[in-house]
Order: C-alpha cells, then structure tokens, then sequence
C-alpha cells in the first residue's frame, strides 16, 4: 500500500498508523486469550480427573477469568470455591496424617496444573504472533 503524505504530515501519519496496528494487536491478543483460556480450562478439567479419585468436583471447578483492557489485558484460569485450595497439595504433593496428629504418609504430588500453564502461554503467544501475521 503506498501512501502520498507531505513532510508535513509524516508524523500525523506515523502515529495514525501506529494506533491503528496497536488497536489490531489487542484485538488479536483479545481474542487470543478468549480461544486460549477455554481450551486451558478444558485441558485442566481433563488433566484434574485423572489426578484426582473422587466426585468430580475438583474437575468441574476449573474457570477462567478474562479482564479486557485498552492498554492490557489477561487472562486467570483458576478452581472454584470450595475447591481451589487443593490445587497445590495435589500438584506439589502433601503429608497426609491420621487420627493421632502424626504423618501417616506423603501422598505423592500428581503434575497436572503445570503442564498446562506451561503451553497456554506459549500457545497465546503463537496465536497472537499468528493473528498479527494475517493481517
């Protein structure tokens, strides 16, 4: 695209351009974070079952928050109440005790958050670069 502007207006028209572009990147990394986040939750609550033996509860309690902003946005994928606090005792592990007050065991950690923290945000980078590639 080739555009005629005047010494004069260069800077107006650096700076049209620029917004424009950044208003294309957040709307890119907006959606990105939308698409990332549901696949991630979805992956969590996948991952949560076989980590855990039970209800189901602590699968089903996975959600995902997106705060959209002008200048910033972000995205939390977290468990619900009353569930939430298990999240690192079953990935790091705990010392499970009985009756008594004494440890009875460790339970072994069972990695399942991790993992998929680890590609959602590789994976809203690439999608975002991806989006921005097309435009």
């Amino acid at each position: 695209m080739a555009l005629k502007i005047s010494a004069d207006s260069l800077a107006d028209t650096v700076r049209q351009l620029l917004e424009e572009y950044g208003e294309d990147a957040m709307d890119a990394l907006n959606e990105s974070l939308d698409e990332v986040s549901k696949e991630a939750v979805s992956r969590l609550k996948k991952a949560s079952r076989s980590a855990v033996n039970g209800t189901g509860e602590y699968a089903k309690g996975w959600t995902k928050t997106v705060i959209k902003g002008r200048l910033a946005s972000s995205a939390t994928v977290h468990g619900k109440k009353p569930t939430y606090s298990l999240a690192h005792l079953l990935e790091h592990g705990h010392a499970t005790r009985n009756g008594t007050g004494r440890v009875f065991q460790d339970t072994p950690g069972r990695e399942h958050v991790d993992p998929v923290n680890e590609w959602a945000q590789r994976e809203i980078v690439d999608r975002t670069l991806s989006k921005l590639e097309d435009l």
